[in-house]
Parts: structure tokens; sequence; C-alpha cells
């Protein structure tokens, strides 16, 4: 998992250079670092602390592998870490786009409450979920706000739920 992150730090970085000019919040800038350090010490946390591989959580943490492969296969050069929108972008409406705003978002949450559940680690899964949604409540407003201007965003989105269909 750890050196899936690396490689997706990576693309990212090929991403935004590659898109030009692009809008990141304040909000973004100041939480990435946090993201990036959150990511790291769930994976060595777990790595360090974690005891044997636990059925349901390592399934779920399994499961949500693919939703990640649709949302980079559906984005592609306009997918990065830093939530940096690239001035001329086309609203993505198909894959898991065409159910919630956020389906990258989803398979984060999952993932850091799924990884330290795998291997028995229940008191980090907890903390990794409250600061990852102290992080993601700064950070999609502003997103969001970046986004809507994009010809198609409102059409699209508005009434769909951020995360999962049919809840908030």
């Amino acid at each position: 998992m750890g050196g899936g992150r690396l490689l997706e730090l990576a693309y990212s970085r090929r991403n935004i250079a590659a898109a030009g000019a692009a809008h990141e919040g304040e909000w973004s800038r100041r939480t990435y670092p946090f993201m990036v350090a959150l990511h790291a010490l769930v994976i060595a946390g777990t790595l360090v602390r974690g005891g044997k591989a636990r059925g349901p959580w390592l399934a779920l943490l399994l499961l949500a592998q693919p939703l990640r492969a649709w949302v980079l296969c559906t984005l592609r050069g306009r997918w990065n870490t830093r939530a940096a929108v690239p001035a001329r972008m086309e609203v993505e409406t198909g894959g898991p786009y065409r159910f919630v705003r956020h389906p990258n978002y989803t398979v984060v949450v999952i993932e850091l409450a799924a990884l330290p559940l795998a291997f028995g680690l229940r008191r980090l899964a907890v903390i990794a979920t409250v600061a990852n949604a102290l992080l993601l409540a700064l950070r999609i407003p502003e997103e969001e706000q970046l986004l809507r201007p994009l010809p198609g965003y409102r059409e699209h989105f508005d009434g769909k739920a951020r995360f999962v269909p049919g809840v908030f």
C-alpha cells in the first residue's frame, strides 16, 4: 500500500505539471502536508504495530481498490492528490462520477479506517478517521467551489451525494 501511495504522488505531480495553470485553494495547500503525513503514519503504524490480519476489514480494504482504479482510469491526467483544478478542465460525469461527487475520497475514508482495523489497531483507525474527516471538511467545500464554475458541474453534481450514492 505504501508503494502504491508513492506511485500515486508521482502520478499526481506529473498530471499537475502537464495540466499547466491550475487553481488550488488555500485550505488544500494548508492541509496537503497533513494528509500526506496522515497516510504515511497510518501505513507505517500498521506495519510496525499491526497484528494478524482480520478478514472482514481486510476484505473491505481490498474491495475498495477496484474503485480506486476506476477513479484513476476515469480521470486519467486530471487526477491529482492536491485538489488542484486545471484552469481548462472538462468535468467528468462518467465512471464513478455518475453516482457521487468524490469517489476518490470515499476510497480514502475506507482505507484509513479499514487498514488499521484489518490488523487490530482500533485506536489508530479512530484517530485516522477523525483526522481525515477534519481535513476533508476543510478541503472539500473549497475544492467544490473551484469546480462549480466549470461548464456542466452544477448540472451534473447538484443533488448528488459526496461519498455514497443516496447518502447525504
